[in-house]
């Protein structure tokens, strides 16, 4: 993604402030949705709605789960960097271990950005994105769609084990078993990349994951206009000990989704991609164009002015 771009987009989303909009499904509490104004395809998509109106129930599917299908846009939190799952730790660092923090290293001196040279972000890294998803959800099955033009699914069932990592191929998602824990659905992953010998990221502040990551995922919608999700992170080659992740969405109104999208590795700015995530910004996200980094010593969360 070209820079002009990224800060369109993170300007768009920095301002969002209020929950979208409107049920997609005919209920009698069904809330007005607000129009939006007409303009470029993309950064409508970006464009939040609010809804100010009384909270309004679950939708359910046919066997009484929560339906999470929609459009959802993430919410900003106040004080915190974007696309960096270290956001809910002291000082935004995540427990790297020794080995960790030389891959750390090695990611933002010699690894361009994975997705800015077309390659899946994968999981868990589309869970801190900044960029909005669209969820479609049925009893027995559960996907979701990102903007860079892919996807992952899982099938919902019985709570079952996860296969051997030795018995899984790697990929982006990785190979995942999905089940329901009363009204949260639990998604469990392995079978992940390696950062150390392989285009992945954590994140899109260029922490590492390895081939020994499992992922918890518990999704849930506290009402019609909310979603959110509490992420478990084992993954003992590259950090301490097991970390935890939160995010919260909001609905996205009706008859939107993510939009069309095209990557190409032939991209013109390709040769001018340099390695790494870029510097911490005064906003404590990573990124290119800060005219000034981070100090060397970093102020706490409270000092941030977003």
């Amino acid at each position: 993604m070209s820079l002009a771009k990224s800060v369109l987009l993170l300007s768009v989303l920095a301002a969002s402030s209020g929950n979208a909009l409107a049920q997609k499904k005919p209920a009698a509490t069904r809330p007005a949705q607000a129009q939006a104004d007409s303009g470029d395809a993309e950064t409508e998509m970006f464009r939040p709605f609010i809804y100010n109106g009384p909270p309004v129930a679950t939708p359910r599917l046919s066997d009484g789960k929560p339906d999470l299908s929609g459009f959802w846009q993430g919410a900003r939190e106040k004080g915190v960097p974007g696309g960096n799952h270290g956001k809910d730790q002291p000082g935004f660092i995540l427990p790297l271990s020794e080995k960790g923090k030389r891959a750390m290293i090695y990611s933002q001196n010699h690894t361009p950005d994975p997705e800015a040279v077309c390659i899946n972000g994968g999981i868990p890294r589309h869970n801190s994105s900044g960029l909005p998803f669209e969820i479609l959800q049925t009893t027995d099955r559960f996907s979701t769609l990102y903007h860079y033009t892919t996807h992952r699914s899982a099938a919902v069932g019985p709570k079952r084990n996860l296969p051997p990592k030795d018995q899984v191929t790697k990929t982006y998602f990785g190979t995942n078993v999905a089940y329901w824990d009363g009204d949260t659905l639990v998604i469990e992953t392995t079978g992940l990349r390696d950062s150390s010998f392989e285009k992945i990221w954590l994140d899109e502040n260029g922490n590492p994951t390895s081939d020994q990551t499992t992922v918890v995922e518990r999704w849930s919608r506290p009402d019609y206009h909310h979603l959110q999700l509490e992420e478990t992170v084992t993954d003992l080659k590259y950090y301490r000990a097991p970390f935890k992740f939160t995010r919260k969405w909001n609905y996205g109104g009706d008859g939107r989704g993510v939009g069309e999208y095209s990557c190409n590795e032939n991209n013109v700015e390709r040769e001018h991609i340099g390695p790494g995530a870029g510097v911490i910004g005064p906003d404590g996200g990573r990124g290119f164009g800060y005219n000034t980094p981070l100090p060397k010593t970093p102020p706490g969360p409270d000092a941030y002015d977003l």
